[in-house]
This record gives structure tokens, C-alpha cells and sequence, in this order.
């Protein structure tokens, strides 16, 4: 068999070039892709800290609310954030998007100060 040449490379099996070029994939990595085009999504886990808030104070986590923080997360892992603030309504969560993990959970007329550190993002859900 001839060898034939793609670009200066030796292709000894005279494999013809793609005619076409791949469209490049974006920031997305290949789990985001393929999570998205099969319709489901990661989850996200509540430390035992952040649901023992939630349930001692009665706050109950609705589907759509549930929802809306997986969605929130999912943003703030598009951006690269590590640990974000994620408002939901009368909630605030500060969330490991690393880990898909909520740390801890509050209502925000429960705050005494208002004042939230060891966060790289806010998002309003």
C-alpha cells in the first residue's frame, strides 16, 4: 500500500483526511455533554450540617426550589467558581460547587449581620 501524506504525517494506511472539522466543544467538558443530552442532571447533597438548619427551622425544600439550586450551581460551575452564595427567595445557601454540596442553609430574615465569607460568587436563583 502507497503511503500517503495528511498535513507532513506519514498515514501508511491511506486513510483520507475528515472532510469536515469538529466543532470545538467550549469550556463544557464531555460528563457536562453527556449529562445535558441525555436530559439529567447531578444532584446536590446537603451536608449534615445545612439540612439540620433547614429542618429545625421547618424550611421545606420544594421541588421547584430544589430545581432552581441545582441551576444555580450548574452557573456557578460554568464560571469556575469554588464556593458560592446562592440566594433562593427568603434562603440563602453557601454551596461547594466542586462538590455539588450545600454547606450551610439560612433564612435570610435570620441573619444577624448579614455578612457571608469564604465565597468566590453570589447568584440569585
Amino acid at each position: 500500500m502507497k503511503n500517503v501524506t495528511l498535513n507532513g504525517a506519514i498515514n501508511p494506511a491511506g486513510i483520507k483526511p475528515r472532510s469536515e472539522p469538529i466543532a470545538p466543544t467550549g469550556k463544557t467538558d464531555f460528563k457536562n455533554q453527556l449529562i445535558d443530552s441525555i436530559g439529567q442532571r447531578e444532584s446536590v447533597k446537603f451536608s449534615n450540617h445545612a439540612a439540620e438548619r433547614l429542618r429545625s427551622r421547618d424550611v421545606e425544600m420544594t421541588p421547584d426550589k430544589a430545581e432552581r439550586l441545582v441551576k444555580a450551581v450548574d452557573a456557578a460551575n460554568e464560571k469556575g467558581a469554588k464556593e458560592s452564595l446562592v440566594l433562593l427567595d427568603e434562603l440563602a445557601f453557601v454551596v461547594s460547587v466542586k462538590n455539588r454540596t450545600v454547606i450551610t442553609a439560612c433564612e435570610l430574615n435570620g441573619l444577624k449581620d448579614g455578612v457571608f465569607t469564604k465565597i468566590d460568587s453570589a447568584i440569585v436563583g
